[in-house]
Formats: structure tokens, C-alpha cells, sequence
């Protein structure tokens, strides 16, 4: 028990419960295992959230010490962009890595929304979403 009879520690030791979160980034990939996904594309979208402690880059006002979201959005569209994966479970491994390539990255939750899928009923939206973190 810390000294005010509170089991936890002051929220000031928390690491990594802050969030920066990129939403709705869209581009046109061609995933997907049906032949027609490959030759015209679609559009895919993608939902990130980072967990990062962000006191570092607050207390300094210093971008190097957080993750420039307006270079990973570039990034990340460069991958949905790339090379066709057939399955949306795989573009959003690859996105989460390119996440947690950035230091400061504890961890990455990312959604990948796939609104055009070829479902022969009517629907909203197919949505995978995975969430890692270092090993």
C-alpha cells in the first residue's frame, strides 16, 4: 500500500497508458483472395491506436520524443498500398509492425475495415482488428 492506503502506484509512474490514435486513414490496395480483388483494388481502412508514454515529448515539446503520426500515416498507406496480401488478418500484421517499429511504441492496436468486401448479402462492414505489443 502506497501512503495514502492506495494499492496503486500515483498515476504519474503509469507507462503507457497514453494513446495516439490515427483514424479513418484510407487507401486503395488490392488484397483479397478472389482474382477481381487483385485487378481492380479497393479501398481499405485503417484505424490505429498507439499506447506510448507521452510525458517525455509533453514535457519538452520535442516530436522526436513521441511518433510523428503525419510520417506513420505515410507509411502506412505505402503498406496498404504495397504488396497484396490475400488476407486483411495479414495487412494488419504488417501495419502493427510498422507501428511498433517506432521506439517509442509500447504497443499498437490496429483495425483494418474492409467496406467493399465481396459478401453476397448486404452489410455494413468487415472489420479485423489485432492488438500487439514487445515481446
Amino acid at each position: 500500500m502506497t501512503e495514502t492506503g492506495n494499492s496503486r502506484p500515483p498515476a504519474t509512474a503509469a507507462v503507457g497508458r497514453d494513446t495516439i490514435r490515427l483514424v479513418g486513414l484510407r487507401a486503395r490496395g488490392r488484397h483479397g483472395c478472389l482474382p477481381a480483388e487483385r485487378e481492380l483494388g479497393q479501398e481499405f481502412v485503417v484505424d490505429v491506436t498507439l499506447h506510448l508514454d507521452t510525458a517525455p515529448a509533453a514535457a519538452t515539446d520535442d516530436l522526436t520524443k513521441t511518433v510523428d503520426y503525419g510520417a506513420l500515416a505515410v507509411e502506412l498507406v505505402r503498406i496498404i498500398e504495397g504488396e497484396p496480401v490475400n488476407l486483411i488478418e495479414t495487412l494488419a500484421e504488417r501495419l502493427a509492425s510498422a507501428c511498433l517499429a517506432h521506439e517509442v511504441v509500447e504497443a499498437a492496436e490496429v483495425s483494418v475495415h474492409k467496406p467493399s468486401a465481396p459478401i453476397p448479402v448486404p452489410f455494413g462492414d468487415v472489420v479485423v482488428t489485432i492488438r500487439r505489443g514487445r515481446a
